[in-house]
């Protein structure tokens, strides 16, 4: 069977019983329907957990690389092409794995795996050993796996239908969870170092893994009354969805993403998101140092702290950005996916970040920069991210848990690649300004859109609805 195919579920099954009270609370933000509050609470709550703990661990590996024991910038750089390879190593033996036991029993594993190693960075920290390297690589390997298989539990949760509609609500969990994540670290940071947070995430990552294990009891059990999906089936007459409790038999990740144009079309897609997106996070980093350096030179030795100015300046940048994404996340997402469908929803990134970096090229000023990357990453981490994530919505499980974490993990990292490949080709041999690398988002841009509508397209076709 194709991986892009999972069997048809009648969307219009009612649900039973009368909407509760929180079902008509939620429905203020999305169509939710009687019966669907507890789930979708459940697993935004989960993902604003995993978004805190990573936030966290993001916060403190800065100083851990950084620091003089860490290995220093030079590293810092090099860890993007480490993740990649690793990830070439890991993600088949995630599909290994997946063969082999039930998704619950997976997210179990995995989420088990990573707790005990933030316990043994802990100990082998406090024993003076220096973690900051393999930590940092750690880190960027952790957060990609942990959200990309909770996004494919969700996925074999809902059907196409109550993706669409609920996806929005799942996904404003992981917009809290970064603001409160990067919030709380900071204030905190100071006074108790950097160490024991590496136990604060532990400790969220295993209350996120109660309540996937919650989710899959209800789930089990029938939604606490509501119709499940495997009722929709029946009762339209399709072939059940696969058993959950079994392992997903097949190939790994990659055979699956490289023998089907859809899911391969995903992974372009992640690699050309996060390419665009990583030479535009070079483009404002340039330009601010650059500011800076001719600023310090008007004023003279001494006059100002680079590091205080550039971190108050990113401090602020951040800040904005996950309040304009928890913002769209809550109020615009799931009216965008409604009124324009998924297949709309793809073409909003591209086109907005296809006028920002025009107005790079042209005007190529801090304001204007600063203003399109706001406007970039406050629509990637919420409408883009959800809209991706509910791609897999009509492929199969295979497809869901063992491609998405080849999709989510290596093309996203690769982008990291392949951008600074061509950073640091542009500056070493080509002699590219900022304005330059915008031009070159700009035609990388082109091919996104082109990538959006072709994925759009089969989405539609796969769905049978948009």
């Amino acid at each position: 069977m194709s991986t892009t195919s999972a069997p048809t579920r009648d969307a219009d099954v009612p649900h039973r019983g009368n909407p509760g009270l929180l079902d008509r609370i939620l429905g203020v933000f999305a169509d939710v329907r009687p019966g669907e509050g507890v789930t979708v609470i459940l697993l935004m709550l989960n993902l604003f957990l995993l978004l805190a703990g990573y936030y966290l661990l993001k916060t403190i590996r800065e100083p851990l690389i950084l620091a003089s024991q860490g290995g220093g910038a030079e590293v810092k750089s090099y860890a993007a092409a480490a993740i990649a390879g690793i990830l070439m190593i890991l993600v088949p033996i995630y599909s290994a794995l997946a063969s082999h036991v039930s998704r619950v029993k997976l997210l179990n594993s995995v989420n088990l795996f990573f707790i005990a190693c933030l316990v043994a960075f802990f100990v082998l920290s406090q024993a003076g050993v220096p973690v900051g390297v393999p930590f940092f690589i750690w880190v960027g390997i952790f957060n990609l796996v942990v959200i990309a298989q909770l996004w494919a539990f969700a996925n074999d949760v809902y059907s196409v239908d109550e993706g669409k509609r609920l996806f929005a609500i799942v996904g404003f969990g992981a917009s809290l969870g970064a603001i409160a994540g990067a919030f709380f670290t900071g204030q905190l940071v100071k006074e108790y170092g950097p160490y024991p947070f590496m136990l604060a995430a532990a400790v969220l990552l295993g209350v996120s893994m109660v309540l996937t294990n919650l989710v899959n009891l209800r789930e089990k059990l029938g939604r606490g009354g509501a119709t499940t999906p495997g009722d929709k089936a029946e009762a339209s007459g399709a072939p059940a969805a696969g058993d959950p409790n079994q392992g997903v038999k097949g190939r790994s990740g990659f055979a699956l993403v490289f023998s089907d144009k859809y899911l391969l079309l995903i992974g372009v897609l992640m690699l050309l998101t996060n390419l665009v997106n990583t030479n535009g996070e070079y483009i404002l980093g340039k330009t601010v140092v650059s500011i800076f350096a001719k600023t310090h030179a008007a004023a003279g030795v001494g006059g100002m702290d680079e590091k205080k100015v550039v971190g108050e300046f990113y401090g602020n940048y951040f800040t904005i950005v996950n309040i304009i994404s928890a913002l769209i996340q809550m109020l615009l997402v799931s009216r965008v996916i409604k009124w324009f469908g998924v297949r709309g929803a793809l073409l909003v990134l591209p086109l907005v970040g296809l006028v920002g970096y025009s107005a790079m090229a042209f005007i190529p000023i801090l304001s204007f920069i600063r203003g399109a990357k706001i406007a970039e990453n406050s629509i990637d981490y919420s409408l883009q991210n959800t809209t991706r994530n509910a791609l897999y919505l009509p492929t199969s499980r295979e497809a869901k848990y063992k491609a998405k974490q080849a999709n989510d993990t290596f093309f996203v990292r690769f982008g990291d690649v392949t951008s600074a490949g061509l950073v640091f080709a542009g500056t070493t041999w080509l002699g590219f300004a900022p304005k330059q690398f915008a031009i070159v988002n700009i035609v990388l841009i082109v091919v996104w859109l082109v990538v959006a509508v072709a994925l759009g397209r089969r989405f539609q076709n796969l769905a049978h609805s948009d």
